[in-house]
């Protein structure tokens, strides 16, 4: 059940792709309440269907037992973040596509800020391989404030492979979402361009409840 509640969750916030060259994530546009926040490993688990647990920069070594690992980008892999700068726990983000031997499409959690606010879903977003021997040990990743890749070179471990499973469909989120009437007693009536920054935000009461039993 809390695992149903989860998948609608996450689904009801995914958003849809925009052109592949363009690398640009869709953003959604809300004029309700913003979505909940969601984390890059909470998203990566349910868009690759690998069940690693814990921060971003332990899965590398998590995966040694259970799953494949390489350095070859393939869809369906999630690829793992060392930390760097911002990202003090690393992050992981999922291959949804191979536009060619140094350029993939994303989609991840918890990256670029939208609307101002972080832990934010990007589906199919441009990462770049920088990496001095073309073995992606380095990526550039398109940061939504830029409205391109940033500036930063990030370090990665690798790729940790799933069992070949098709991706989810990216289902787009409704335009105006609004929130159930409450009776009460009286009436209520810029441009962030950082990079990625670990936040302690905490997530809304319905996503926590989500996984409350996790």
């Amino acid at each position: 059940m809390k695992y149903a509640l989860y998948s609608s969750i996450i689904a009801s916030l995914a958003v849809s792709s925009m052109p592949a060259v363009a690398g640009r994530s869709s953003v959604p546009d809300y004029s309700g309440e913003l979505p909940a926040y969601v984390h890059s490993v909470d998203y990566a688990r349910d868009v690759s269907g690998i069940t690693i647990y814990g921060d971003a920069m332990t899965w590398w070594n998590k995966a040694a037992l259970h799953y494949k690992r390489g350095h070859s980008p393939k869809v369906g892999a999630v690829m793992a973040f060392k930390p760097h700068g911002n990202l003090r726990l690393g992050h992981v983000a999922t291959v949804s596509k191979i536009l060619d031997k140094r350029r993939v499409l994303l989609r991840h959690a918890d990256w670029s800020p939208i609307n101002g606010q972080r832990g934010q879903i990007e589906n199919d977003v441009l990462a770049v391989d920088v990496s001095p021997r073309n073995d992606w040990s380095a990526v550039r990743v398109w940061y939504a404030p830029n409205n391109d890749l940033g500036a930063t070179k990030w370090p990665v471990y690798g790729f940790i492979y799933n069992d070949g499973s098709p991706l989810p469909r990216v289902v787009p989120p409704q335009r105006k979402l609004v929130a159930a009437p409450v009776q009460v007693a009286r009436s209520d009536t810029q441009k962030d361009t950082r990079e990625p920054k670990v936040t302690s935000r905490s997530a809304s009461t319905t996503f926590q409840a989500a996984f409350s039993d996790f």
